[in-house]
């Protein structure tokens, strides 16, 4: 009954920006963090950035500074938007929820938005 909607990734050149939207519905009564990590082929999934409910914000050493996770609590959407990409960038990116449907704790996946970023 929780549903998460993830969009945002596509092809671009490097230097170029994307926004990436994770969007959480249904019967949420918290949201503890939201976030993004990513996973290229053959490599770990690493985290990207993180929200937490209180606002305070965790970026990857690789990302500060070209990456700006924001938040809609109203919608619970948080935007990462990416900045001077660079062709490491390309992975699939996956938002991740932490909180509780009613006393059950949850911790979603999305689906995964590629994001390729050519040389």
């Amino acid at each position: 009954q929780v549903q998460l909607v993830e969009s945002g990734g596509d092809l671009v050149q490097a230097g170029g920006s994307l926004r990436l939207s994770c969007a959480a519905s249904g019967s949420i009564s918290s949201i503890n963090s939201m976030g993004w990590y990513r996973q290229a082929p053959g490599a770990q999934r690493e985290l990207v950035a993180v929200i937490s409910g209180g606002g305070s914000t965790n970026y990857a050493d690789s990302v500060k500074g070209r990456f700006t996770l924001s938040r809609a609590n109203a919608k619970n959407t948080v935007y990462l938007q990416m900045n001077s990409l660079k062709p490491e960038d390309t992975a699939v990116y996956y938002c991740n929820v932490k909180g509780k449907s009613g006393p059950i704790g949850f911790d979603y996946w999305g689906q995964g938005t590629q994001v390729t970023v050519s040389s």
